[in-house]
């Protein structure tokens, strides 16, 4: 009899952790597909289709924008977002402060880290970008979204290039944005939670002509420079090579070049 109630407590304990387990995995599941649900609408670029490997699997979801987090470096490997021509507004919204990221589950850096350094906090999603809405510029100003700039290459190169791709949005009506910054090859840090500083960033913008898919990709010194942005275009491979990031894994055949 005893031994028929130590089974019998086996089973329920068995039972009990099975239907655990199924329910966690039934609910990981419906998250998934409420997220792809509601970044795959109809005619939009903002697609999970579109969304670059992660070489950490740390994937963060914000409303207008996607990033993964490498807590090795203390920064965002890459950020995307869609920019629909409709977004280019001036919202004139007050600038909020830097906050870390709820999100991050490895906690995201103090933006303390940037004081004094040296270096701006760079946006990797532009809060320009985001003006359509107060929630959406908000929402850039996540330490999660930034990068150590030199000031010279924020407001001056890379500025300019940030420029250009609002213009594209509104020729093309609608695009997809990757930014971030080349991470592995970062040998300079700052802060006491040692924030790498890229020595390049990277930009490549994707948008859809007709039934085609076409895309430009910029990879610039982290530096002061007067050249044309079009000096800075280089192939997505050698982006892909530089970080381990497979950008656009379900656009076969896809090739970057300056006729954008």
């Amino acid at each position: 009899m005893k031994n028929i109630y130590i089974l019998s407590l086996i089973g329920l304990i068995l039972f009990s952790c099975k239907k655990e387990n199924t329910e966690t995995v039934e609910i990981a599941n419906q998250e998934k597909d409420t997220f792809i649900a509601n970044q795959s609408n109809t005619g939009s670029l903002y697609s999970v289709n579109y969304q670059p490997t992660s070489t950490t699997n740390q994937i963060v979801n914000h409303k207008y924008y996607t990033l993964s987090y490498n807590e090795k470096y203390e920064q965002a490997e890459w950020v995307a977002y869609e920019l629909k021509k409709e977004y280019l507004k001036n919202g004139n919204y007050k600038r909020p402060y830097f906050i870390e990221d709820p999100k991050v589950s490895t906690g995201s850096a103090d933006w303390r880290n940037y004081k004094k350094s040296g270096y701006d906090k760079g946006h990797l999603c532009p809060a320009g970008d985001m003006e359509f809405s107060e929630e959406a510029y908000n929402d850039t100003f996540y330490t999660s979204n930034i990068s150590p700039q030199r000031h010279d290459f924020n407001s001056g190169i890379w500025n300019r290039i940030e420029q250009k791709t609002r213009y594209w949005a509104g020729k093309y009506d609608d695009i997809y944005v990757v930014t971030g910054g080349v991470l592995k090859d970062s040998d300079k840090k700052i802060g006491t939670e040692k924030v790498s500083v890229p020595k390049y960033f990277y930009k490549i913008v994707l948008a859809k002509s007709g039934n085609e898919h076409k895309a430009i990709a910029f990879l610039v010194p982290n530096e002061d420079s007067d050249k044309p942005i079009y000096d800075f275009v280089v192939p997505i491979e050698t982006i892909e090579n530089m970080t381990g990031i497979d950008f656009f894994p379900n656009l076969k055949n896809l090739k970057s070049s300056k006729d954008f």
